[in-house]
C-alpha cells in the first residue's frame, strides 16, 4: 500500500511539473505587461511567429499596447513596442538583462559552436583592432582588391560594351559575399597554383564553390533557428555544417596568403584559451555567417532601389563621379579599374543615406535579453511595469521605429535622402515632439550592437560605387515590381526577397 501511495505521489508530482512546464499555472502579477499564452501549451504561438513575426507582433500590440507577454516555445517573450524604452533596455546592466543567453543557444544549434566566456570580448577585441580605425583602412583595401579581383578582371582587357544579363539578388549576394570572404580568410598563395594568374583564377572557383554550398545552409536557417526542419532538411543541414567546418578549417586556412588580422587574431586568442581546434572550425563557419549572412542581400536591395528610382540613381552616381575626379581617377575606356579608399568611401552622404534608407526598409533584427531577475521598466507613459526572472525581453525595431509613420513619413517608400540634410550632416527624427535617439536600427544596440558594422557598411559601400562608377545597370522590365519580402527570416537581419529580379549591366566607357 506504502508503495502505491509513492508511486502514486512521484506520478502527480511529474504530472504538476510537465503542466508548470508546459506554462498552464503561468498568471499575470501585479504590475506585469499582460499576458497572453495562445491556445498550444508549450508551443505557445510559436508556429504563428515563426510563420510572419511582424505580422503577429503588429496584431498582439493592437489587442495588448505597446508592451505585452507572449509565449513562444516554452519561453515567455515580453515584447517592448514603445521605442522611447529602447535606451534603457539596451543599457540595462548583464546581471538583469543579458544578450549571451539566448546568443548562445542559437549559435550552438545552428552552428555548433559552444562559446566559452571569453569568446564576446575576444571578438569585440579583435573587431575594435581590425574592423574599425587603422584596421577597417586595411580590410577595405583588401576588399578593393578582391572585387578587382571578382569584378573588374576582365575591364582592362578591352572588353567591348556589351549587355549582360543576370538574376540581381544572386550576382550581388554571390559578389559581395565572396569578396568579403577572400579579405577576411586569405587568398590562394602563389607558389602553390604555379603563379598569380592562376592563384586568382583559383579563388574565384573556390570562393564560388563556398556560396553555392553557404546558399543551401542560407535557406534552412530560419527553421533551423526555430528547431523546425523536417527529418529530412535537418540531415541536409548536419552535412552542410561538417562541409564548412571542414572548409573553414583552421589548418587550411592558416594556409592561406593574406588572412585578415580580425580571423587570425581570434583563432590565436580562442586557441590560448584552451578551445579545442575542432571547436574553432566551428567558430570560423559562425563568423563567416555573421560577416556574410547580411551584407550581398542587402546590395541587392540598394541597387534595385536606386534602379527603381532614377533620380536617386543618378544622385548617388554623380556623387560617386565627384569623389572620382576629386581623388585624381577617372573611368573611361582603356583605363585600368579605379581604386576605391576607405577615405573615398567616407565622403558620400548620399550613398550613406541611401544605403541607410534601405537597411530601414528590410533589415528586420530582433534584439533578446535573458531576463535574470525581476527587473523595472518604465514607459513613456509613466507606468512602470515589472519584467519577471526567467523570461525573455525582445524588441523588434522594424515595427516600433523603422515603419513607424509618426517618426518617418511614408514609411513604406524609399527616400534616398530621407537620413541626410541639405549640407550633408545627418538629419534628426522626433515623435510626438520628442527627440529619438534610436529611428533605425539594422545593427541592434547597446552591448548586442553589431561589431562588424563598419566593415559591413564598407563592403556594401565599396560594391555600389564600383558598380555605378563603370557600368551602365538598368532592369530587363523597367516596369518590374519590387518583390515581396520572405517573411520567414523576421528577426534574422536583411530580408530576402521571395524571387529574383532580372537585371542587365555593359562597362560605362
Amino acid at each position: 500500500m506504502v508503495l502505491w501511495v509513492i508511486l502514486f505521489c512521484a506520478l502527480v508530482s511529474s504530472l504538476l511539473g510537465g503542466l508548470c512546464v508546459l506554462g498552464v499555472f503561468r498568471r499575470r502579477r501585479p504590475n506585469e505587461p499582460p499576458l497572453d499564452k495562445g491556445t498550444i501549451p508549450w508551443l505557445g504561438y510559436l508556429l504563428e511567429f515563426q510563420k510572419d513575426s511582424s505580422e503577429f507582433l503588429k496584431r498582439m500590440q493592437k489587442k495588448h499596447g505597446d508592451v505585452f507577454t507572449v509565449l513562444i516555445g516554452g519561453y515567455y517573450f515580453t515584447f517592448v513596442m514603445d521605442p522611447f524604452c529602447f535606451g534603457t533596455i539596451v543599457k540595462e546592466s548583464r546581471s538583469k538583462l543579458d544578450f549571451r543567453t539566448n546568443a548562445t543557444q542559437l549559435v550552438l544549434r545552428v552552428f555548433g559552436y559552444k562559446p566559452i566566456e571569453a569568446t564576446h570580448s575576444i571578438v569585440l577585441a579583435s573587431s575594435t583592432k581590425h574592423l574599425m580605425g587603422d584596421g577597417l583602412t586595411v580590410l577595405t583595401q583588401a576588399t578593393m582588391e578582391s572585387f578587382r579581383k571578382l569584378l573588374l578582371f576582365n575591364l582592362s582587357s578591352g572588353e567591348k560594351r556589351v549587355w549582360q544579363e543576370e538574376n540581381l539578388f544572386h550576382y550581388c549576394y554571390n559578389i559581395v559575399f565572396r569578396a568579403g570572404y577572400l579579405a577576411l580568410y586569405g587568398t590562394e598563395p602563389p607558389r602553390g597554383a604555379g603563379n598569380k594568374e592562376k592563384a586568382e583564377e583559383q579563388d574565384r572557383l573556390h570562393s564560388n564553390q563556398l556560396f553555392q554550398e553557404f546558399r543551401k545552409y542560407d535557406r534552412l536557417f530560419p527553421r533551423l533557428a526555430f528547431a523546425l526542419l523536417p527529418p529530412k532538411d535537418k540531415r541536409e543541414a548536419e552535412r552542410l555544417k561538417r562541409l564548412f567546418w571542414n572548409m573553414l578549417s583552421v589548418k587550411k586556412v592558416w594556409h592561406k596568403d593574406n588572412i585578415s588580422g580580425w580571423i587570425s587574431d581570434q583563432d590565436q586568442l580562442l586557441a590560448e584559451n584552451g578551445v579545442p581546434e575542432y571547436m574553432r572550425n566551428r567558430f570560423m563557419f559562425m563568423l563567416l555567417w555573421a560577416s556574410q549572412g547580411n551584407t550581398g542581400p542587402t546590395a541587392f536591395w540598394l541597387l534595385l532601389y536606386l534602379l527603381k528610382h532614377p533620380e536617386a540613381l543618378q544622385a548617388v552616381r554623380d556623387e560617386v563621379d565627384k569623389v572620382l575626379r576629386e581623388s585624381g581617377q577617372e573611368v573611361k575606356a582603356g583605363s585600368p579599374p579605379v581604386t576605391v579608399t576607405r577615405d573615398m568611401l567616407n565622403q558620400t552622404p548620399l550613398l550613406d543615406s541611401a544605403l541607410e534608407e534601405t537597411l530601414r526598409l528590410v533589415a528586420a533584427p530582433m534584439l533578446v535579453r535573458a531576463v535574470l531577475e525581476d527587473t523595472c521598466l518604465r514607459t513613456s507613459s509613466g507606468t512602470e511595469l515589472t519584467l519577471r526572472k526567467g523570461d525573455r525581453v525582445a524588441l523588434f525595431p522594424r515595427i516600433s521605429v523603422q515603419m513607424n509613420p509618426e517618426i518617418h513619413e511614408e514609411p513604406h517608400k524609399f527616400k534616398y535622402d530621407r537620413f541626410v540634410n541639405p549640407d550633408g550632416t545627418r538629419k534628426d527624427f522626433y515623435r510626438n515632439g520628442k527627440k529619438l535617439k534610436f529611428v533605425n536600427m539594422p545593427w541592434g544596440a547597446g552591448v548586442s550592437t553589431c561589431p562588424g558594422r563598419f566593415f559591413a557598411t564598407a563592403e556594401m559601400k565599396l560594391f555600389v560605387f564600383l558598380m555605378l562608377s563603370h557600368f551602365d545597370l538598368e532592369l530587363v522590365d523597367e516596369e518590374e515590381e519590387i518583390p515581396a519580402i520572405d517573411v520567414s527570416r523576421w528577426g534574422f537581419g536583411t530580408m530576402q526577397p521571395v524571387r529574383d529580379v532580372r537585371f542587365r549591366y555593359r562597362p560605362r566607357f
